[in-house]
Parts: C-alpha cells; sequence; structure tokens
C-alpha cells in the first residue's frame, strides 16, 4: 500500500477508509475465487458426465470432490495462518486456484480433473477461513459485521460470474439445444469453463503482495511497531494505542495451542462454531448453487443446458442481491435477529418446494412456482445464513487459536456440504425409492427439518456481537462457563 502521508487522514467517522476499503476489498478476492471455484460446476456437470460417461455416484463424486479438498485446506489453514500469517495463507490459496484452473481445463480423464479439483479444494479451504479473518482482524468493531459480509457477496459474485460465464461459453458457438452445439459442449466447452479461473487467480496472487499483515498477528508475533502503524492508519493513533493494549491483554491469557482450544473456557464457542457450520450446510444450499442447471433441466419444458443455465443466472443474481441487503444491515439489525429470520424463512420454503414436488406431477408446469420458492430460499439464505455465519465464525474465537478453531469447524462445514452434494444425486436419481414415494420432495423435507434445528441453534447459543471488539467477545465466553 502507499506510503504517501496524505492517506493518513481520517475520514468518515474516524476510519481511513482510502487505506482499509482497497485492503478488504483485495482480500475479499479470495471470497470470489471461492464463489468461481465452487459454481463452476453447475454449468459443467451434464457435459462432463456425458464426456466421461458418469453414473449417479461418479456425478456427485466429480461435484463433491472439490469439498474433501476443502476439508483438507481448513485443516492445513489454521497452522499456516497462526504460525506464518495471515496474508501467506492466502497467497497459498490464489497458488492453489491458479493449480486448480490449469488442471481441471486439460484432462482427458476424470481421475486426473478429480485431482485438481481437489487441489482447488484445499485453495477454497484456505481462502474461506484466511480472508474473512484477516478482514475481521483489521477492521475496527463497530464496521466489522460489514465488512466481513463483503467477503460473502464476493463468495455468491463469483458463483454469479461464474454462471454468466458458463452460459455464454454454452451459447458461444450457437444454440446450445443443437446436436453440434452438444458435441461442443461435451469435448470443448466445459474446458473453458474451468480454464477462465486462471484470470482472477493471477489477479489474486498478484494484488496480495502489498497488502499488511494482520495486526493482531503481528502482536502476537511480539512486532508492536508493524502493528500499531497498521492500526493508526485504519483509524488513527488514539484507536491504534486501545487496541494494541486490548489484544496484548487477551495475549497474556492465551497459549495459542489446541489444548487451549480445547479446554473448558472455549467449549462453548467451539461447539457453537462446529454447530453453524455444520448447519449452514445441511440446510441445501449448495443443492441449488451446484446442481441448478439439473434440477431446471428436469423441470423446464425446454430441454438442453439453456434452460437450466438461465435459471442459475437468476438463482445467483437473488443471492448477490439479498447479501448486499445483509452487508448494510449486519451491523444495525444484529446477527441473531438476522440468523432467525433467515433460517425460518429457508424452512418454509423448503416446505413448499417439497409439497410442490411431490403433489404437482406436470414439471413444466411446477417450474414457474419451483422457481420462486427457491428465490425465497436464496433470499433468506443470502441475507442471514450466508453471510452472518462467517461474522460470527470470524468473531468467536481468541486471537490465538483464531486459526486453528476456524480451521476446525470450517471442517466440518465442508463435510457436511461434500455429504449433501454426494447424497443429493442419489436421493433424486430417477427409480430411487426417495422419487418412488416423494417424487423429488425428500431432500426438501429433510434441508427443512435441519432448518428447525439451525433456528434452535441461534436461539439457544449465539450471542449479539454487534459493536463488541473481538477481545470483549472472548472475554464473554469465560463468564458463561
Amino acid at each position: 500500500m502507499t506510503n504517501n502521508p496524505s492517506f493518513e487522514v481520517q475520514i468518515n467517522g474516524h476510519i481511513n477508509w482510502r487505506y482499509l476499503l482497497p485492503i478488504c476489498l483485495i482480500a475479499t478476492l479470495g471470497g470470489l475465487l471461492f464463489g468461481y471455484d465452487t459454481g463452476v460446476i453447475s454449468g459443467a456437470i451434464e457435459p462432463l458426465t456425458a464426456k466421461f460417461a458418469l453414473g449417479n455416484f461418479m456425478k456427485g463424486w466429480a461435484s463433491g470432490c472439490v469439498l474433501l479438498g476443502c476439508a483438507a485446506g481448513v485443516l492445513l489453514v489454521g497452522p499456516v495462518s497462526d504460525h506464518f500469517g495471515r496474508k501467506l495463507a492466502m497467497i497459498l490459496a490464489a497458488l492453489m486456484f491458479l493449480t486448480s484452473a490449469i488442471g481441471t481445463a486439460l484432462p482427458n480423464d476424470i481421475w486426473t480433473f478429480i485431482c485438481f479439483r481437489i487441489i482447488g479444494g484445499v485453495g477454497i479451504g484456505i481462502a474461506s477461513i484466511s480472508t474473512p479473518m484477516y478482514i475481521a482482524e483489521i477492521t475496527p468493531a463497530h464496521i466489522r459485521g460489514r465488512m466481513v459480509a463483503v467477503n460473502q457477496i464476493a463468495i455468491v459474485g463469483g458463483i454469479a460470474v461464474t454462471a454468466f460465464i458458463n452460459y455464454f461459453i454454452a451459447h458461444a458457438k450457437g444454440d446450445s439445444a443443437q446436436p453440434e452445439i452438444q458435441a461442443w459442449l461435451i469435448n470443448t466447452g466445459w474446458r473453458w469453463m474451468f480454464g477462465t479461473g486462471i484470470v482472477p487467480a493471477v489477479l489474486f496472487g498478484a494484488l496480495l503482495i502489498p497488502l499488511p499483515e494482520s495486526p493482531r498477528w503481528l502482536l502476537e508475533q511480539k512486532r508492536e511497531d508493524q502493528a500499531r502503524h497498521i492500526l493508526a492508519r485504519v483509524a488513527g493513533a488514539e484507536f491504534a494505542v486501545t487496541e494494541v493494549q486490548s489484544i496484548q491483554s487477551a495475549l497474556s491469557q492465551e497459549q495459542g495451542n489446541w489444548r487451549e482450544l480445547f479446554s473448558a473456557n472455549l467449549r462453548l464457542p467451539l461447539l457453537l462454531g462446529i454447530l453453524l457450520a455444520i448447519l449452514q450446510q445441511v440446510t441445501g444450499i449448495n443443492v441449488f448453487m451446484y446442481f441448478g442447471a439439473t434440477i431446471f433441466k428436469t423441470m423446464s419444458a425446454a430441454t438442453g443446458v439453456d434452460a437450466g443455465l438461465l435459471t442459475q443466472l437468476i438463482i445467483n443474481g437473488a443471492g448477490v442481491l439479498f447479501t448486499v441487503i445483509a452487508i448494510a444491515t449486519v451491523d444495525h439489525w444484529g446477527r441473531k435477529p438476522l440468523m432467525l429470520f433467515g433460517s425460518a424463512g429457508m424452512g418454509l420454503s423448503l416446505v413448499a418446494m417439497g409439497l410442490m414436488a411431490q403433489t404437482l406431477t406436470d414439471p413444466a408446469a411446477a417450474s414457474g412456482w419451483m422457481l420462486l420458492f427457491i428465490l425465497l430460499y436464496i433470499g433468506c439464505f443470502g441475507l442471514s445464513v450466508g453471510p452472518v455465519t462467517w461474522v460470527i465464525l470470524a468473531e468467536i474465537f481468541p486471537t490465538a487459536v483464531r486459526g486453528r478453531a476456524l480451521g476446525l469447524a470450517t471442517f466440518f462445514l465442508w463435510t457436511a456440504d461434500y455429504a449433501v452434494t454426494q447424497t443429493f444425486p442419489l436421493m433424486d436419481a430417477k427409480g430411487s425409492w426417495f422419487v418412488t414415494h416423494f417424487n423429488h420432495a425428500f431432500p426438501f423435507y429433510i434441508y427443512a427439518t435441519f432448518c428447525v434445528g439451525l433456528v434452535l441453534v441461534v436461539w439457544q447459543l449465539v450471542p449479539e456481537t454487534k459493536g463488541r471488539s473481538l477481545e470483549e467477545i472472548e472475554r464473554s465466553w469465560s463468564r458463561k462457563q
């Protein structure tokens, strides 16, 4: 970042936005690549299925293998970010994204593709933790919720951008319903879908180089002068003095190891983090993100790739819109009210989808109503559970163990995501027991049940953290023991 003294001027409520905002926006490119790499499979899965003659299990595996990489990445990022810094962890994620984008565009067999998808998953796992953690640790408390939530809009924005790219690649050579265009998509088009990820991966890695390190991590490493300088540039010398004292006081009582993470004092936040991580995924969000094109290909009166991809654009656009609303409200309405409202709305929308799928036998007639309920579901998720879960996870753990704690919680998140992604094609397969008895409604009922569980967890366990410093939140856990 520039050292021009004019950039030290504090503006807009004593925050130097000209210094802080570019830092946070560059960091959120990790979220954009997170969304890009998870979302690209939605438009590519049908051509991949045809190219490699995948059955239902392998179709789920080709989609879900990335999530095992994510689980490995989140276990790796804790030690890396705690020992070497948040910035290096984000650079490592950028390298993983680049390797995956190149590798998934070139393979001639499904197993080579899967290997590089797993590598991309490692990058997603690292970025899913290091990016919100970095933003949370460099921003003042009263804007932290909004700034961390910006990372979620980058994630859904990445998914939306991927949907647009997939759609235009599918139409690059004409009507995608034509046999010759279908053949091009099966042999070549899906490679372009993955290969376009090279550009944002290179951009992310290059822009990370001048970024400052997390001031909280620097203080943990006894590099007080550097941390004080960064905090002063964020919001002035007085803010820097107060923050340094508060962070050092908290660090003096922390050990920063696995034993501390599993200690009695952190048992409640660790349990809460794991539960929120699992429930964010088992409420079904990524079924619509990964398989939206497949769902609407079978539901629409139209055939081919066009109907599914066009609907994906609508779904992802709704995700972006409601995440913007969440960013505007998370530091005003609070984390808990948004989570309660959103999870209840998701559950009701899923029940409506299930009833539609079970009672209406004509997929073409049901598709319009189904799209409406999916948009309501995506809206509730984007308003609450999507961004606010990441805000809470970035807030509730002490500095010294934040990398490890986020890594463990997010390991469960990606494991749950894999379970949902792997099981959905099996539950939704033609001729299966689930379809025979529930006519494609069974998965929606399962996800709605988990929404009820999410409401209960938020109601009973989630504290309101808006406007509180990370150190204040940390001290509150010890008072609850």
